[in-house]
């Protein structure tokens, strides 16, 4: 059962263990929160602690940027919006912040992320402020909260380890803890790296892959990419190019994952999909016949990122900020990178399995708070016959 305070706001309990039966296998990290057992002031756990486990996270070097143990203590009450398909993994990072701080308690409510920043902007123009924190999956949704005028900047400080400029909001409105690349998924007995285009718009006429690829266009994520795609190539090139995948037989899933994994079992020659569903799947078969391959500078290369913000009206500005850099911190980077398989969003961290680097990938670049604005995207869809 959820604790829940006298608002009826989760409040994130430090003395539940890790969810060893969590989808991206955390188990390995459960054990470090025995070490907190009656502790009144704990320490912060070794790195191993906030390591995931798995193929792809052996031999890693240790991460550099800021340790927790430099980072001024958390204390005091905190407001947390929490939103998106990664929560139980954010869950899990505030439990382990509340363990090493005893003073320091969350109190979250969940829902989507686009719910929560409607909910958000609401509440800001009622006058009625409720959270201090604002924690997205996506950066459309903090791009909502954003231009609504409904946030605070965040203190340069905060912000500064984003190693990124694409990946701050203007105004500091947001940061960047998270990100996820749109990526080729492709079965290595049927293809190489080279048998992919550079470019999406290339894919149709490409003969190795008609007939032979999924998608998961009722995704969010897969709407990103079209949106991106839309603001990019503009909407009668990016309705053609959907029209004409369709006709190449491209088939339908229900989501990203199942795309990876077909590929995996040779049902699928190559698919899209976001990077880490790809890395899931290497991570529990070393020798499925599966790797990436990314294209450069268009919406197949788009980079999202899961990101926090200030909320307009807060009474506690400061806790948020030393919340937000906890979020960069170097701890938290390879926690995120090992057990989610995220890109780090600091330089010091590394991306799991060999991936490139962000300074290695091409995203395009388009202010990612713009792909909030999805009602075009989805009317497109529909006209050419791919309902999202």
């Amino acid at each position: 059962m959820d604790n829940r305070d006298d608002n009826g706001k989760r409040v994130v309990s430090r003395r539940n263990a890790l969810r060893a039966g969590s989808a991206f296998g955390v188990a390995s990290l459960a054990g470090c929160l025995g070490m907190f057992d009656n502790q009144q002031n704990a320490e912060v756990p070794s790195l191993s602690e906030f390591r995931g486990s798995g193929t792809l996270v052996e031999g890693r070097s240790a991460p550099g940027g800021t340790s927790i143990e430099e980072l001024p203590d958390l204390s005091g009450d905190l407001a947390l919006y929490i939103g998106g398909g990664e929560g139980g993994i954010y869950y899990d990072f505030v439990e382990m912040l509340q363990n090493i701080y005893p003073d320091f308690t969350v109190h979250s409510s969940s829902n989507s992320s686009s719910s929560l920043a409607q909910t958000i902007v609401e509440e800001v123009d009622a006058g009625a402020t409720e959270a201090d924190v604002f924690w997205s999956i996506d950066a459309s949704s903090l791009g909502f909260v954003a231009d609504n005028d409904a946030y605070e900047p965040l203190s340069d400080t905060a912000t500064e380890p984003v190693g990124n400029s694409q990946f701050v909001g203007d105004d500091n409105a947001w940061a960047g803890v998270a990100g996820r690349a749109r990526a080729v998924p492709y079965n290595t007995k049927e293809l190489s790296a080279s048998d992919i285009p550079s470019t999406v718009q290339e894919f149709p006429e490409t003969s190795a892959l008609q007939g032979t690829m999924g998608w998961a266009p009722t995704y969010g994520a897969f709407k990103s990419f079209v949106t991106a795609m839309r603001l990019i190539e503009g909407e009668d090139a990016t309705r053609q190019w959907l029209v004409d995948m369709r006709e190449a037989g491209t088939e339908r899933y229900g989501n990203e994952f199942a795309v990876s994994q077909a590929v995996a079992d040779e049902a699928l020659t190559a698919g899209f999909a976001n990077h880490y569903y790809a890395m899931r799947v290497k991570n529990g078969r070393p020798d499925a016949p599966i790797d990436l391959a990314f294209t450069e500078g268009d919406a197949g290369a788009l980079i999202n990122v899961a990101g926090a913000m200030k909320v307009k009206g807060t009474s506690r500005g400061e806790l948020a900020d030393n919340f937000v850099r906890h979020l960069l911190s170097a701890e938290a980077q390879e926690f995120f990178a090992t057990v989610s398989f995220a890109y780090p969003m600091i330089s010091g961290v590394s991306p799991v399995g060999g991936l490139p680097t962000i300074d290695e990938l091409s995203p395009p670049d388009i202010d990612l708070a713009e792909l909030s604005n999805l009602e075009p995207t989805l009317d497109l869809m529909d006209d050419a016959g791919v309902s999202g």
